[in-house]
């Protein structure tokens, strides 16, 4: 029997969970063609399952702070150190490996800051004297963020980076809904093919085709939930005032990462307040949307697909500080084809909060098709590239060889 291919897998989430998610969600998809090991390069949340077959390396963990700062996440590593351990780790794995194809998350497109140690690995692709080179490819989501200063530049040089590296880039979206020409100002100049995957999100345990059992209760979560505390604190309040709406519960999934403080505030809240609970962290919150008669949540890639998968009266309230746009874009859009109401984050207060919790309960969302089936067809299409220039290779070896035989 053959032995599978090895795939490298670098993921750095950053702010929330979305892109740690999204990335081993696809890792598991790669598992039945490749054999994967995985480069985390932030925290791990406890109860968060690392899918079957899939090796973890995790490195020193490094995030963004408010101010868009490297942080450690790691107390007993400063910043520059944690990157010394990381660009030495992930050099020495890719080499133990030699991975016949290497994904790397956000990249060029993203993730500047982490491109001291990226680049060296890119670098190494390119090595001369390995046996092979293996296939390189970008992992992207459905929409990029737009509203940054140097916008022009900052697109230029990610192109540049991706025609010199990349062989792919993996577009996690369904084109009828979003392309990357859309949100990728020097588009024109990327020579690096462009596929789309469809949307990658887990599917719920609970299976797609079981019909739900709706109770009267209301959602609301954020993520990772670090950026989650004012959507939680507007919604405690809001419930307060449901008071015309009887035996209507609320449940607030917090998110790993919301501050202790924070949490054993809510935890205060929810033992002081009839029909209010909250939890840490689930491990399917796509069931618990299933469960519920709405959801309020921010904008996410991940949670957007629990909406669309749960087909649950949504409430979106798009997170939108600093430079981030993207998840009002992506929210706008399934607002205007039925699938979500939305309320803009500097809309928000539990007065308009309360009145739009009562309108959801009646609210019908429309479904929506849209290939969900990303990560089955992320897998396919890397396996066909590999197999491609395995190929293309192997036929010039031959011509080589040929060329050796009739000129000694």
């Amino acid at each position: 029997m053959t032995e599978r291919a090895a795939l490298l897998f670098y993921c750095q989430h950053s702010l929330g969970m979305g892109h740690l998610v999204r990335s081993l969600v696809l890792a598991a998809g790669f598992t039945e063609r490749f054999r994967v090991v995985f480069l985390n390069g932030g925290p791990l949340p406890k109860g968060l399952k690392i899918p079957d077959g899939v090796r973890i390396v995790n490195l020193p963990p490094l995030g963004l702070g408010p101010d868009g700062r490297l942080l450690s996440r790691d107390g007993r590593r400063t910043v520059e150190r944690a990157q010394k351990v990381r660009l030495q780790t992930i050099l020495e794995t890719y080499r133990a490996l030699q991975p016949q194809v290497v994904f790397i998350e956000l990249f060029p497109f993203g993730r500047k800051k982490f491109a001291g140690e990226l680049l060296p690995l890119l670098e190494a692709t390119r090595d001369l004297n390995a046996p092979s080179r293996p296939l390189v490819c970008c992992s992207l989501r459905d929409i990029l963020v737009g509203k940054k200063s140097d916008q022009q530049k900052h697109d230029e040089r990610a192109v540049a980076v991706a025609n010199k590296y990349f062989d792919a880039v993996m577009v996690h979206s369904d084109p009828e809904f979003a392309r990357l020409e859309e949100s990728l100002v020097s588009y024109k100049s990327l020579r690096t093919p462009v596929y789309y995957t469809g949307f990658a999100g887990a599917e719920s345990r609970t299976g797609a085709r079981v019909a739900p059992t709706r109770h009267k209760q209301i959602l609301v979560s954020a993520g990772g939930g670090l950026v989650g505390e004012r959507l939680f604190r507007t919604a405690v309040e809001a419930y307060a005032l449901l008071g015309r709406t009887p035996d209507v519960r609320m449940k607030i999934i917090a998110g790993p990462f919301l501050p202790k403080e924070a949490w054993a505030s809510l935890r205060a809240e929810a033992h002081a307040r009839p029909g209010l609970s909250v939890e840490r962290f689930v491990p399917d919150l796509c069931a618990e949307m299933r469960a519920s008669a709405a959801s309020i949540s921010q904008g996410g890639y991940n949670t957007t697909l629990d909406i669309l998968r749960a087909a649950v009266p949504a409430l979106v309230v798009p997170f939108a500080d600093g430079s981030e746009d993207e998840q009002l874009k992506r929210a706008r859009r399934l607002e205007r084809r039925g699938a979500i109401r939305v309320l803009e984050q500097h809309e928000l207060d539990a007065k308009r909060l309360a009145h739009e919790m009562r309108r959801l309960l009646d609210f019908k969302p429309r479904r929506l098709r849209l290939d969900l089936d990303g990560a089955r067809n992320t897998a396919r299409i890397a396996d066909s590239l590999l197999e491609a220039r395995n190929q293309k290779q192997n036929v010039t070896f031959q011509r080589l060889s040929n060329e050796r035989e009739v000129h000694p």
